[in-house]
């Protein structure tokens, strides 16, 4: 069937999506996934792509088949084909983006399978071929052929403590392809973890997707057999699987995650690290597989060095004005893990006191009461309430949401977006007089490059049911970070002011546009329900003794001494136009191919 709407005319696929975002934990394959496939229009003959500047990294192009589960693993793929318009053209091409030098992103959200030439059936037989032997040592999968990946450059790991902004202390992920400059005080994985952040002792890795194997790599070797927690919310065949990945590694242990509300997910992501010379947090938007640190947008929170309180301090000792060693430590008790009582110990045993950020967090509960505000928007809410002043003519600073995944917002905006969301996000202090003011929410718009759309997982099912809310959507666009092309996976709030030169505040989260990862009120609003774990920090002015945070227009390369805050994504947002339409992530796009050669057939 198909429904035509403002956006254009979307036909329903035979998916199984859900209308709550409710995707299953990392690893888990339902009936529906494992037929999805990617083909080719027959009518179109293809060519195998061939790489020919090893300086750039290839644009792969291929049709690409999206899922609705979260995997973090695919086997490795043959080389991928390319999508010709002159059906009389035979001969080979180099794929290439008109000089952009971008690749094709991989998905946490996707588990994909592709087909190459020598998969479509043939008008004659073709002759049996012997089996190759397996390759030893591949690079990690990708759906996208064994050429998606290419090795970064010698320079693209920080051989010495990189330039940085300390002031805010939020970096981005540094992006393969981009021209220097915009990895200019970003971060890697391999850099985050490096020595020359600290001496590692012991680690413990919170997430939603893993790649064990490839999670260990990232270590520097005088620091990979030192032991390493992993906390996730795998469950049954998902989490076998997950303990088989980690057999090779005896220094990985585990604890999982309770989830006793109906699809919640352990969604947070965040590392603690534990050195020779003190302990430090990094909450962050990334999974822990090497496509999210490949060429998507993600950002991080990373923390200074906290170092070791003398002995015989009370555990409320070194806390900062934020209060955020009493978070972190309520949210870590909160999973009721034995494996995590040496590292709250371990927290407690520093001095957290330079933070100068507030945590939210959502852990899965039903609560009532004060309890209300420790967590979801409610938190939120509270923090802003306490911790910001009114500014004269607010109603006219927007509220600017983006986000990776959207849920079930209800028949009209009145049900949560408007009636729950948008009061929190738009509280200013203790003012009496709320103002409703403007909401741009941005949500990427076709044509997007589509193999990254599985990181995008928007279904039909849902859309149609709240075809209201496409009109606050905005376009993703990132020419000032350099990342217009890289799939944004962050997830940032913020409130801005009219011109867009300033910030009220600014948050960096795990939490995508959904109730299951904010809460949503229950019972005449006595009882707020959140399913999901989420994490993130909010930077308010008044702890930076700012009265508001100027933006930085142009964040790269780095200097240490701007005080603008380095937002990720241009500003202002740009409104949809008619003609635009919100990326759908089970529904075709076959009518053309994109600006890479691609085109999206979920079977």
């Amino acid at each position: 069937m198909s429904q035509d709407s403002q956006h254009g005319k979307w036909s329903v696929s035979s998916s199984d999506d859900d209308d709550d975002d409710r995707l299953p934990p990392s690893g888990t394959k339902t009936p529906a996934q494992s037929n999805h496939r990617v083909t080719t229009l027959p009518s179109v003959p293809t060519s195998v792509e061939v790489k020919s500047e090893p300086s750039k990294p290839p644009v792969s192009s291929v049709v690409i088949v999206g899922s609705e589960a979260r995997q973090s693993a695919v086997k490795n793929q043959s080389n991928p084909v390319k999508y010709e318009t002159n059906p009389s053209s035979k001969k080979k091409k180099e794929a290439t983006s008109e000089g952009s030098g971008w690749a094709l992103s991989d998905s946490d959200d996707d588990d994909v399978k592709v087909e190459t030439v020598d998969d479509l059936p043939k008008q004659e037989p073709q002759r049996s071929r012997a089996k190759k032997p397996k390759v030893q040592n591949e690079r990690p999968p990708s759906p996208h052929g064994r050429l998606y990946y290419i090795d970064e450059p010698d320079d693209f790991f920080e051989s010495c403590v990189p330039r940085l902004n300390d002031t805010y202390r939020f970096y981005l992920n540094k992006v393969t392809g981009l021209d220097r400059k915009y990895n200019s005080g970003a971060l890697h994985i391999r850099d985050v973890l490096s020595p020359l952040f600290g001496t590692l002792k012991e680690s413990a890795q919170f997430n939603y997707c893993f790649d064990i194997a490839w999670m260990v790599k990232q270590y520097p070797s005088e620091f990979r057999d030192r032991p390493v927690l992993i906390v996730h919310g795998d469950k049954r065949e998902a989490k076998a699987r997950l303990l088989q990945q980690a057999q090779p590694f005896p220094h990985v242990s585990f604890c999982q995650a309770k989830l006793d509300i109906a699809f919640g997910t352990h969604h947070t992501k965040m590392m603690l690290l534990w050195y020779e010379e003190g302990f430090r947090v990094v909450i962050l938007t990334s999974n822990l597989i090497r496509a999210d640190w490949y060429q998507k947008t993600q950002g991080m929170w990373m923390s200074p060095l906290f170092p070791r309180l003398p002995e015989g301090c009370s555990a409320s000792t070194g806390d900062s004005p934020t209060h955020f060693k009493r978070d972190l430590l309520e949210y870590l008790s909160s999973y009721r893990a034995a494996e995590l009582d040496v590292w709250i110990q371990r927290i407690k045993e520093h001095d957290l006191s330079e933070t100068r950020v507030y945590l939210i967090a959502s852990t899965p509960g039903r609560y009532v009461g004060s309890d209300m505000e420790r967590w979801g928007h409610l938190r939120l809410r509270k923090l802003l309430y306490d911790h910001t002043k009114p500014i004269p003519g607010d109603e006219k600073w927007p509220v600017v949401g983006q986000f990776s995944s959207i849920g079930s917002m209800g028949l009209d905006k009145t049900k949560w977006l408007e009636g729950e969301f948008q009061r929190t996000m738009t509280t200013l202090g203790k003012a009496s007089h709320r103002p409703s003011p403007p909401m741009q929410l941005v949500h990427c718009s076709l044509p997007f490059r589509s193999p990254t759309g599985g990181s995008l997982p928007y279904s039909i099912q849902t859309a149609q049911k709240q075809l209201w809310l496409h009109s606050y959507f905005h376009r993703w666009k990132a020419d000032s970070t350099g990342r217009s092309h890289a799939m944004p996976h962050i997830k940032t709030y913020m409130r801005a002011s009219p011109d867009f030169s300033e910030l009220a505040w600014f948050l960096v989260t795990s939490a995508n546009l959904s109730k299951a990862a904010w809460g949503a009120l229950e019972k005449n609003n006595t009882q707020i329900m959140v399913r999901s774990y989420e994490l993130g920090v909010l930077f308010v002015p008044s702890a930076f003794n700012m009265e508001t945070f100027p933006v930085d227009k142009n964040p790269f390369p780095c200097s240490s001494s701007v005080s603008g805050f380095p937002v990720p994504f241009d500003l202002p947002p740009t409104c949809y136009s008619p003609k635009d339409q919100p990326w759908i992530w089970n529904i075709p796009y076959n009518q053309a191919p994109d600006t890479h050669g691609n085109i999206w057939v979920p079977s």
